[in-house]
């Protein structure tokens, strides 16, 4: 999903949704909480890779938002390095000032500063990479599917079912099972 320096005008003219999805893939968030994080919530010095700070993570029955801190495995780390070293500042914001999302589409708000990229954005644009790079499977690739690809391969690899209970922000180790 990375991109490098010579795809920087298809990035800024089209795609610049699918940064979001190794999120999805690579850590296992929910897309809507992909779309809630801010630059802050970076946190590149914790542990061995960096952790995302889940602030709005999906809370259980309706119990409110659920905090966590999710690691920047599977080299998420390094793409979102790439994008907020590199693509960022082709937006003409500040990446640093504050309450800034991480992730961005190419809207602005009426005051200039760039805009919350949707759920939405974020699933059409892995529907249109899945069209155009994988054409048998263009209607079964959903950030879900991705979320699920990544529990597994998390399991395969020989992950702890808790831990992945943990990072997938599972109120109930049954619902990490199924």
């Amino acid at each position: 999903m990375a991109a490098g320096a010579d795809d920087l005008p298809e990035v800024r003219t089209g795609r610049t949704e699918l940064h979001g999805l190794p999120a999805d893939g690579d850590v296992g968030l929910r897309v809507n909480e992909v779309c809630k994080l801010d630059s802050p919530d970076v946190k590149w010095g914790l542990g061995r890779f960096g952790k995302l700070h889940v602030r709005l993570g999906k809370g259980a029955r309706g119990s409110g938002p659920r905090e966590r801190m999710v690691p920047l495995i599977n080299n998420a780390g390094a793409t979102l390095r790439w994008f907020v070293e590199d693509v960022w500042g082709q937006f003409g914001d500040d990446h640093t000032r504050p309450g800034v999302p991480l992730l961005l589409p190419e809207r602005k708000s009426a005051d200039g500063t760039i805009c919350r990229v949707g759920d939405e954005t974020l699933r059409s644009a892995l529907a249109r990479a899945a069209a155009t790079h994988l054409p048998d499977w263009p209607d079964i690739v959903t950030p879900h599917v991705l979320r699920h690809f990544c529990a597994s391969q998390l399991y395969a690899s020989g992950m702890d079912l808790i831990a992945i209970q943990e990072l997938l922000g599972h109120a109930w180790i049954s619902t990490t099972m199924r």
